[in-house]
């Protein structure tokens, strides 16, 4: 945690308070995990936190508030992605290291934030402009990367791209993102989870550069 945190009256929050705060957004991050969203009550959340409603009511106005605080949280964890991609080769051997990678550090990412993320995507099916955004910062922060990736791919001669760089990068990522949100139910139609990680690198590979991965 950076920066000063203030309490809802405005009061810079010491240590103390401070850790409170925290624990409060642990518990609900938690909770999110194994509730739906709209169940969750600030009494449920300040008892399995060990403190009161009112002590809750001093840091957050209310649950969504501090939902979009552990959002928030999950961008800032995003940033780390763009590593994944920016810089890194596509070229031979290397560039299926690159793919392989990517996928796995999306996946492990996407189970990590699982019960967040599914809160995320909710509300901005909703239409809910705060998280739609928040939603687009943290799927930017690979999308961009790649895009560039597939645009520098063009540079060196590849052949025309079967669609425009950003639609594929975007395209891959939200394939990536929706195979992490449901592998019980591909596992269920047939696909192993120890198959769906060469499947996704192999598609990856080929959206960038358009070719297989080399042996």
């Amino acid at each position: 945690m950076t920066g000063k945190v203030t309490t809802v009256d405005g009061r810079v929050a010491g240590r103390r308070g401070q850790a409170t705060r925290q624990k409060l957004l642990d518990c609900l991050a938690k909770m999110l995990g194994s509730s739906p969203y709209r169940d969750v009550k600030v009494i449920d959340v300040a008892r399995k936190a060990g403190t009161s409603p009112a002590t809750f009511y001093q840091y957050f106005p209310d649950v969504e508030a501090a939902v979009l605080e552990i959002a928030e949280g999950t961008v800032r964890d995003s940033a780390a992605l763009s590593e994944l991609v920016a810089g890194r080769s596509w070229t031979g051997r290397a560039g299926k290291e690159t793919a392989d990678k990517l996928v796995d550090g999306l996946l492990a990412f996407w189970r990590k934030h699982d019960a967040i993320l599914r809160v995320i995507d909710l509300a901005a099916a909703e239409g809910d402009r705060r998280f739609v955004r928040i939603r687009t910062r943290v799927q930017g922060a690979v999308v961009k990367p790649l895009t560039e990736s597939i645009e520098s791919q063009l540079g060196r001669g590849r052949a025309t791209p079967p669609a425009a760089p950003a639609a594929l990068a975007g395209s891959l990522v939200t394939m990536l993102a929706a195979v992490s949100a449901q592998p019980k139910s591909l596992q269920a139609l047939g696909a192993k989870q120890s198959e769906l990680k060469p499947a996704l690198s192999l598609l990856v590979h080929l959206g960038v550069t358009g070719r297989k991965p080399a042996k």
